[in-house]
C-alpha cells in the first residue's frame, strides 16, 4: 500500500508524498507551534542521498522555550533513523538485482 496526502501514521499527518524523493508528515500531537518531518532522497552521481530535517514553527516564547529544550534530544529521537533507512534502501536495491545505490545519510535539524 502507497502512502497517500491525509494517512495517518502514529501522531503524524502526510503532507506531501513526492514518490521515490519526498515524505513532509505534520505533527499532530499539541505543541507550542507547527512541526514537520521531512524526509527526501535525491539521486545523483550514481549515488543516493537521504536527507531528513525536523522542522518546527515556534509559537510565541513558549514555542522557543519548547524548541531549545528538546532540540538536544533530537539526536536519541532521530539519529539512528537516517542510518537505518539508508540501510534499508540498499538492502532492497540488492534484492532488486539492480546495482546498489551508495546511499549516504544526512541528519538535519
Amino acid at each position: 500500500s502507497r502512502l497517500r496526502v491525509g494517512d495517518a501514521i502514529d501522531f503524524w499527518r502526510v503532507e506531501e508524498v513526492l514518490p521515490g524523493r519526498l515524505l513532509r508528515l505534520r505533527a499532530e500531537m499539541r505543541l507550542p507551534g507547527l512541526a514537520w518531518l521531512e524526509l527526501s532522497v535525491d539521486r545523483s552521481d550514481g549515488h543516493t542521498v537521504y536527507r531528513q530535517r525536523a522542522i518546527f514553527h515556534p509559537h510565541g516564547l513558549l514555542g522557543h522555550l519548547y524548541w531549545w529544550t528538546i532540540s538536544p534530544f533530537h539526536g536519541l529521537v532521530f539519529g539512528r533513523m537516517p542510518v537505518n533507512v539508508a540501510a534499508a534502501a540498499a538492502r532492497r536495491q540488492a534484492t532488486s538485482g539492480a546495482a546498489a545505490p551508495h546511499p549516504t545519510a544526512v541528519h538535519e535539524r
